[in-house]
Order: C-alpha cells, then structure tokens, then sequence
C-alpha cells in the first residue's frame, strides 16, 4: 500500500474531525466566552481526557499495538482473536474500577488539578459536578482505543480517524438545542462528553464485526499475552503519565492567574492540536503497525528508511504550519473565535498563548513519529526515560517564564519541552542505529527553509496589521483570512516545486 495515500486518507478523516472541533468551539465560544463556567467546564473535561491519553491513546495502545500485529504475523488470526477477548476482559475491569473512583472522588481530583478554584465555592462545586458527568467518557473511549487498535493492525485506518467527529457532533447538538434545558447552560457540555464517547465506541463495533475481530470479554489476566501487555503498558502508562503530570501542573498554575487563563489556553491549544493531530497523528497511526511489522520480518533496513521517511514528510509539513500559527495568531483566533462572549482581550490573551505553542509544534509532531520507533520495538523505556526529564526541563521552563509571560509561559514551557523531547528521542534513534539518516539531508533542510521565507513573506505582506483585523465584518474576515491562508500554502510548495521536490519522492510503498 501507499503509505503517503493512507496517511493523506487519515489525515481527511482528521480534518473533519478538526472541522467540526473548530464549529464546536466557536460555539462554546460564543455561548460561554472564557470566563467562569468554560474554565470549569474545561478543567472537569480535563480530567478525563488526562486518563483517556493515559489509558488509551498513550499507554494501552502503544503496547497493545505491537503485541496485537506480533500475534497476527507470527501466530495467526485465531491466536490474535484469543488475544483480544483476553485483553478486553482485562481491560473493562480496570476501566470500570477506575471511573468509579474517579465520580467519588472527583473533589480530591478537582483540589489536584485546580485547587485555585477552590476560592470560589460555586466555580469548585460546579467543576465537581461536571466532573462526575464526564467521568465515564474514559470507559467509553478507552474501549474505542481497543477497537481501534485492531482496525489499524487490520489496515483499516479512517473509522478510527474519523470516530472523534461523532463527539463534536455530540458538543454542538446539545450546545445548540439542549443547553436552554439545563439550569446551568454549561452542564449540557458535560454531558455531550458523556454521549460522545459512547457513540464512538457504537460507531466501531459493526466494523469489528466484519471483520470477526469483536470477541466476547474474557477475564484471564495470567495469560502469556496479556501479561506482555501489561508489562509493556506498565513503563508506557509512567512515560505518558509525566506528559500528562505535565499539563495538570499548567492547569494548576492558570488556576491561580484569575478568570480566563485556563480558557486562553484551551482554545490556543484547540487550534495546534489542528495540524499535531493532521500530521503527528497520522504519520504516527500509519508508521506503527509497518515498523512492527518489519521488525516482526528482522528488516532493519526497511525500518530505517520508513522512520526517515516519516522524518522528512513531518518537517516538510510541520514547519509550515508553525509558521502559519505564529503569523496568522491573530487572524486564526479573531475569525474563530471572536464572537459573542468571546471579547477583543481574549483573543490577544489567546494570541500570545498561540505564539507560544506554536514555537514547539514541530517538536510535538516529531515525537509522536520517533517515538513509535521505539514502540514498534517493544522498547517502551527509553522514550519514558527521556519523558522523565522533558518533565524537569518543563517545569524549570515554567519557572523562568511565567513570571514574565503569565499564561502565554505556560504554553512557551511546553514548547520548549516538546523540543527537548524530539532532539533527544531523534539523537538516541541515530545512535541505537535503528534510524540511518538517508541521502541529501542537509540541502533538503536548505531547500524548506528557503520556502517557509518565501512563504512568510506572502503572510507579511498580505497580513497587514494585527489591528486591522478587528476593523472589518466577519465574512470579509473569514474570506481574507482564507485567501491568505491559500496564498502562503501556494507560495511554499510553488517554491518547493521550483527547487525539485516533487510528490512522487515521497509516494512510499510498504
């Protein structure tokens, strides 16, 4: 198959995902604006997510994955379906456990993540209630990961792409026609996560049907596979747990800047999760299942060169669009955003915040491409090991810069953390001898960084002041902000084409 054709399909479900996610914030946005309610709205959905990227997009699949396609290439289907009942039995235990622990104690996690709420009994209540709603999302998507998991393994990438769509769908119906219901508006929002998630998990089951891949849950946690995935998960859950240790510390810090922060940075984060999911999350869906399978065929050749593959296609389109971030900050923020509740200081509050993410997108895309390298290998340590110190160079990141950056540090600490973590994971890749660097290195970065100046140019120009953007109608908005957007992706690859790039060069066959 065509890697760069179904990571270009992967990437269209993702871009409907990231579509509806941007109506969906826009309507958040001008329903609730980024005080009081969204702020507590935003730290009880938090939570869950946390677990979510704990359980399921971080630990479980990057340990379930390579033991699932090792099963499947070496030992058959009727091996791998065995396999998955064992571990689906395993797993909804665990899950079950953890959400009733989560509604009971969700005070305490509240005090852990925003203990700064607490000076505000009705914000602390509300959090607390929110929370208890949304709490079960975890069962839900951790169950969609595992289906997941299998669709990929079984080359069946877009349902898994295209499932989160269903909970920005969730979002903006009950945002739009149940919120008036609710007492307090925002509770609709709590529950749409807890709608959305079962609906993902619906979604996939008829797929897993087809392809005689939905096993009845067996509990047999002794079992020789189950137990490799649990050992496995075990180092992996401490890797993506300081990720996420990372981003309750941030949490905890806004909390005690005022109404506001933990807003700014949400919906700033919003739109860099924009190209890291259409690019990092594609490239880093795709990659795996072929490096566990050339590792599983003892071809380190293949693998160095599909990991320099997913090498050069990430710069080739990460730097662009952190560049775009950066620039169009205002632009982004003001036509998404700027409506309603949504005032003029929070979209420069959320600009700056954007800059700052910005400046690290490119580290947060590279580590979710080298750090299946090491997955694919069943080496889930050494990206841990380094995840450990990213965690220490975060917070001394935090502590010089949020006293001169208030909320923006925080999002610059993460940047600057993302950064550490790919130009480590990238120089441990080299010198393991897993990644060869192929051919002409050095002038493919000459010939990018020659387009991304003719392409900042084309925004410089056209740009004009940030200011100016606040002067016209919403449409006119929209249209220039589109026009702009068109011009700077024509300039760029216009270049790139001038200099010999072509798209056949990265047309990859695995």
């Amino acid at each position: 198959m065509s890697l760069l054709r179904v990571a270009a399909s992967v990437s269209a479900m993702t871009l409907v995902s990231r579509i509806t996610g941007f109506i969906r914030d826009t309507l958040l946005a001008v329903a609730f604006g980024a005080g009081f309610a969204m702020d507590a709205f935003v730290v009880a959905f938090r939570l869950p997510n946390l677990l979510r990227r704990l359980f399921a997009e971080g630990a479980f699949s990057q340990a379930f994955v390579p033991i699932l396609g090792e099963y499947k290439a070496r030992r058959g289907e009727e091996a791998t379906r065995a396999l998955a009942a064992k571990v689906l039995g395993t797993l909804s235990v665990a899950l079950l456990a953890a959400t009733a622990v989560g509604v009971v104690a969700a005070p305490l996690l509240v005090y852990a993540s925003a203990w700064g709420f607490a000076k505000d009994a009705d914000k602390f209540a509300l959090t607390v209630t929110m929370l208890r709603i949304c709490f079960p999302y975890i069962f839900f998507i951790s169950l969609t990961s595992f289906a997941a998991g299998i669709l990929n393994t079984w080359g069946q990438f877009k349902v898994p792409a295209f499932t989160p769509v269903l909970l920005n769908l969730s979002f903006i119906g009950f945002a739009l026609f149940a919120a008036p219901y609710f007492d307090r508006p925002i509770l609709a929002l709590a529950w749409a996560v807890f709608a959305g998630g079962a609906l993902q998990l619906a979604f996939q089951v008829p797929f897993l049907l087809r392809l005689r891949m939905l096993p009845m849950p067996k509990w047999d946690p002794r079992d020789e596979g189950v137990v490799r995935v649990l050992r496995l998960m075990a180092p992996a859950a401490l890797g993506v747990s300081v990720a996420q240790v990372s981003l309750v510390i941030n949490t905890q810090i806004a909390s005690w800047l005022g109404d506001g922060p933990v807003s700014w940075l949400y919906f700033a984060d919003r739109l860099m999760e924009f190209p890291s999911a259409l690019l990092g999350v594609a490239l880093g869906t795709v990659l795996l299942p072929s490096l566990v399978k050339h590792h599983s065929n003892n071809d380190p050749a293949a693998y160095s060169r599909l990991l320099d593959w997913g090498l050069r296609v990430t710069l080739l389109l990460a730097l662009p669009a952190a560049v775009g971030l950066a620039m169009l900050a205002v632009p982004l923020v003001a036509t998404l955003f700027w409506h309603g509740e949504f005032t003029r200081h929070d979209v420069l509050m959320t600009r700056s915040a954007l800059m700052a993410y910005a400046a690290g997108l490119a580290g947060i895309i590279l580590v979710k491409v080298l750090a299946p390298g090491f997955y694919a290998r069943q080496n889930i340590r050494t990206p841990v090991k380094v995840a450990l110190v990213t965690l220490a160079v975060t917070q001394v990141a935090n502590l010089a810069l949020v006293p001169w950056l208030r909320h923006a540090g925080l999002a610059a600490a993460i940047s600057v953390g993302a950064t550490f973590n790919a130009a480590w994971l990238w120089w441990l890749m080299r010198r393991c001898g897993a990644w060869q660097a192929g051919p002409d290195w050095g002038a493919f970065l000459l010939k990018v960084a020659v387009a991304l100046y003719m392409m900042g140019g084309v925004i410089w120009y056209g740009m004009g002041s940030e200011q100016s953007w606040f002067a016209i109608p919403a449409a006119t908005r929209a249209l220039r902000l589109a026009v702009l957007i068109l011009g700077a992706m024509a300039a760029y690859f216009a270049t790139l084409w001038a200099l010999g790039f072509r798209l056949r060069h990265y047309a990859r066959q695995d």
